[in-house]
């Protein structure tokens, strides 16, 4: 079933209506790695130096698994659209050290990709692509998880003019992995025809706990199914 989200607020600042609608295209598949962002703007950065522990990611380059949009037309430049780092990554942990046979569900934005529209006094409609993996770790309980995420849109380095939650079911239909592909579209009416794309941000996000943001700021990153017995190679003929 097709599902659209929409949500309208006003910017106190702007006086403009910021719309988000969002058409959720899903596809499972089983991948042992994801890929490094990629796209018009967006990163979600990383400290200089990381420890990790036993089962955490490596930063080998990996293969980009994301599709491009289509190139559109615009009189200006187009949003910044990012992950924000702090809230790139949701790991549920449980004991009291973080460990790789600790880890339940997790999950990570492993790709995103935008393009925009706009001319004359037109609203800037953005297009957005989001990757995610997400994992079964030993702690996890079931099969199925339904994850959170949000979208907010920002006067550039300045006040958050909306933001929308989005709610993500996702089974594992008995894997440890699984991958969900999500296109979103962002409309932003302008105050007057001046108003370019780069008085925007656009930031993407998991809904994470504080001690989830924490663990994302220091740098400690797990594979999405950390802790899970490697797969035995058959014998030998």
């Amino acid at each position: 079933m097709r599902r659209v989200l929409k949500v309208s607020l006003a910017s106190a600042l702007a006086a403009v209506a910021i719309t988000v609608v969002g058409v959720p295209t899903a596809a499972h598949a089983q991948y042992g790695s994801g890929q490094q962002q990629q796209g018009r703007p967006g990163q979600t950065g990383r400290p200089d130096q990381q420890q990790r522990e036993p089962g955490e990611q490596s930063d080998a380059p990996r293969a980009p698994r994301i599709a491009p949009l289509s190139r559109r037309a615009a009189a200006g430049p187009c949003p910044y659209v990012k992950v924000l780092y702090d809230a790139a990554r949701y790991v549920e942990l449980t004991g009291d050290r973080v460990a790789a046979a600790n880890v339940g569900f997790t999950g990570e934005i492993e790709g995103l990709v935008s393009d925009c529209s706009y001319q004359s006094d037109q609203p800037i409609t953005v297009e957005a692509r989001i990757l995610f993996n997400f994992g079964r770790g030993p702690q996890a309980q079931g099969d199925g998880r339904t994850y959170r995420y949000w979208i907010a849109v920002t006067e550039r380095n300045r006040a958050i003019l909306a933001k929308e939650y989005f709610d993500l079911p996702v089974n594992f239909d008995g894997d440890q992995t699984a991958t969900i592909t999500q296109d979103q579209t962002i409309v932003i009416p302008r105050a007057e025809a001046t108003t370019s794309g780069d008085h925007f941000e656009i930031l993407v996000g998991f809904d994470v706990t504080p001690q989830m943001a924490e663990f994302n700021r220091s740098g400690s990153r797990f594979r999405v199914n950390a802790g899970t017995p490697a797969a035995t190679p058959p014998p030998a003929q």
